[in-house]
């Protein structure tokens, strides 16, 4: 079986070993760019290799794109083969916040054309709490060749963006923004310099797809919120965007995962929209 959205724990456990099986452990803590390493390093999924949102799926190089601007496909596929990562392998991927920082790791493995790539539901949490198999040793693994076949058609940018806005009336319900609805209204604004959202765009806070226990909501309950948020508009012709297109990535995810297909990611997201004085921007709780 192939897993491609979501995997659980107990899916997870029965191959822990397999060799076909590549498990990378994406912690991370924006405030805190050394959690994700030190967590890893004290301990882990046994035989997990360690991914940074910072350092491998974010070029921070790139000026003007935003906080964590897409890597080029080959310096993502130069990652992925470091890693161990080929076509033949099933990957898992999980975090300790929700899976909003694996979710990223996960779009960009598809980007290149990836398929068999699912996130841990529940993150590392669920597993601790079952009382699963920790370590702090790094098991040794191969490098490979990864061969990218990159979907550009899976992401979309400002220009587009705004031809949208243009085409359609800025009708509301083509952007889908996953950050808090503090950030999204323009009440507060910790990581970039001006406050509030695109216009149009509808607030999605991307911990709205989990549940009390901080595994995904079923498919059923996920296509309900996403069918009453978007209000007609198809899942194909909605553009997702966060603060610096992490997070956005989640509400892919869940889309996916609620069998609603198609969705585009705006990599550069808000922090590389309003960087540019010229694009327009709203405040409060109204698209």
């Amino acid at each position: 079986m192939t897993f491609t959205t979501l995997i659980s724990t107990v899916e997870l456990a029965a191959q822990l070993h397999d060799p076909a099986w590549v498990i990378l452990d994406c912690q991370h803590d924006l405030m805190n760019p050394a959690f994700g390493r030190e967590s890893y390093a004290r301990e882990h999924i046994p035989g997990a290799r360690f991914i940074s949102l910072d350092d491998d799926l974010a070029e921070h190089a790139a000026q003007g794109r935003g906080r964590h601007p897409l890597p080029a496909p080959p310096a993502l596929a130069t990652a992925f083969s470091r890693l161990g990562i080929d076509g033949s392998k099933q990957v898992v991927i999980y975090d300790s916040a929700g899976g909003s920082y694996a979710a990223r790791a996960w779009w960009c493995l598809r980007w290149l054309g990836h398929s068999a790539v699912a996130v841990l539901d529940g993150s590392i949490g669920k597993w601790k709490s079952e009382a699963r198999p920790l370590t702090g040793v790094i098991t040794p693994w191969k490098a490979v060749t990864f061969t990218a076949r990159t979907d550009e058609a899976m992401k979309i940018d400002a220009t587009a963006i705004l031809a949208r806005m243009r085409d359609t009336g800025n009708r509301a319900g083509y952007v889908i923004d996953a950050r808090a609805p503090e950030r999204y209204d323009g009440s507060t604004e910790p990581m970039d310099p001006v406050a509030g959202h695109i216009p149009g765009a509808l607030n999605r806070f991307w911990k709205n797809n989990l549940a009390a226990d901080g595994r995904f909501k079923s498919a059923s309950l996920l296509r309900s919120d996403f069918a009453a948020l978007l209000g007609g508009v198809v899942a194909a012709d909605t553009v997702h965007q966060c603060g610096s297109g992490v997070t956005a990535c989640h509400n892919l995810l869940a889309l996916e995962a609620a069998g609603m297909h198609g969705g585009k990611l705006y990599p550069g997201s808000w922090s590389e929209w309003c960087a540019d004085p010229a694009r327009p921007v709203a405040t409060g709780a109204a698209p």
